[in-house]
């Protein structure tokens, strides 16, 4: 089966991951199973697998890959899973959580998260829920608007509300390059597409996907068993951010701590990764394991 999406710091994540033949391995984000691939042929425990994503297509995908071994696949955003998993007492010895965005997402027109193709506005990771950026453009308040492009895009307050008040002066926007193209009218020239970092706020609101991170993080160390290592790669500085302080609060707390941090500085991909795959270039991987 064709590679539809190339896992990033794929290397990196083997090597501090450090899979042995037998162990068990909970991906809450599997996507196209990029990263899972490699660590279940060194680990062949595909019976110890749990490959989890809430993208349908990717469910679909997975299926597919895995006829004839068979992980076990779970539907849902990766913190009903975790919680799920943690409810039944299932443990693990390594878990990988990747918060980026899979390039069939980005790449396939209709599921509307790319402002380089159009589309009715959508960015649900999940089709089956209701929120979609659709209705946060066209129906949010002017306000609310100008909140998560202060919080989420990290715009200037200013910058945010003038955003806010062109769209709300310039609805219904009904398509992804209707909005890039507004964004891009109102912006000085910039190597970066302006509207890269307001799609990517609109999207972290659709998927509330900081929120989920927020509520995944305790959760962990009760899905490892001692020696286990966790890997977790964000795309965002709050999302590095909230992985960077959980780790540091779980790792200090003396006689307490649950959790022991491997890398002192997130790993980064290299020169040559970002030339082969562009979307490494914002990936930060941390990674623990469990005392």
């Amino acid at each position: 089966m064709n590679e539809v999406h190339i896992p990033v710091l794929l290397s990196d994540v083997i090597n501090m991951l450090s899979p042995k033949e037998g162990e068990t391995y909970l991906d809450l984000t599997a996507g196209y199973g990029g990263h899972a691939d490699k660590i279940l042929e060194v680990t062949r425990n595909y019976n110890g697998a749990v490959l989890n994503d809430r993208d349908q297509n990717a469910i679909n995908f997975l299926e597919a890959k895995y006829l004839e071994v068979k992980p076990k696949l779970m539907h849902d955003d990766f913190y009903s899973t975790a919680l799920r998993l943690v409810e039944s007492e299932k443990k693990f010895d390594m878990i990988l959580a990747d918060f980026g965005v899979s390039s069939p997402q980005l790449d396939i027109a209709e599921r509307g998260f790319s402002f380089a193709k159009e589309a009715r506005l959508d960015m649900r990771m999940n089709n089956e829920q209701d929120l979609d950026a659709w209705t946060i453009v066209n129906k949010w308040s002017e306000g609310k608007l100008a909140d998560i492009f202060e919080r989420y895009a990290e715009e200037r307050s200013g910058r945010a509300k003038m955003l806010a008040r062109e769209i709300c002066m310039h609805r219904p926007i009904n398509t992804t390059t209707e909005l890039a193209e507004l964004i891009r009218s109102k912006s000085p020239y910039s190597h970066t597409h302006p509207a890269t970092k307001i799609f990517q706020a609109i999207r972290i609101v659709v998927n509330d996907e900081l929120g989920i991170i927020e509520r995944t993080l305790p959760l962990l160390p009760k899905l490892l068993n001692p020696g286990g290592r966790i890997a977790i790669i964000s795309f965002h500085s709050l999302e590095d951010r909230l992985v960077k302080d959980f780790f540091k609060d779980e790792s200090s707390k003396g006689f307490e701590s649950t959790l022991k941090v491997l890398t002192k500085k997130p790993i980064v991909a290299d020169d040559t990764e970002i030339v082969n795959n562009p979307r490494a270039r914002s990936a930060k991987l941390r990674v623990a394991e469990k005392i």
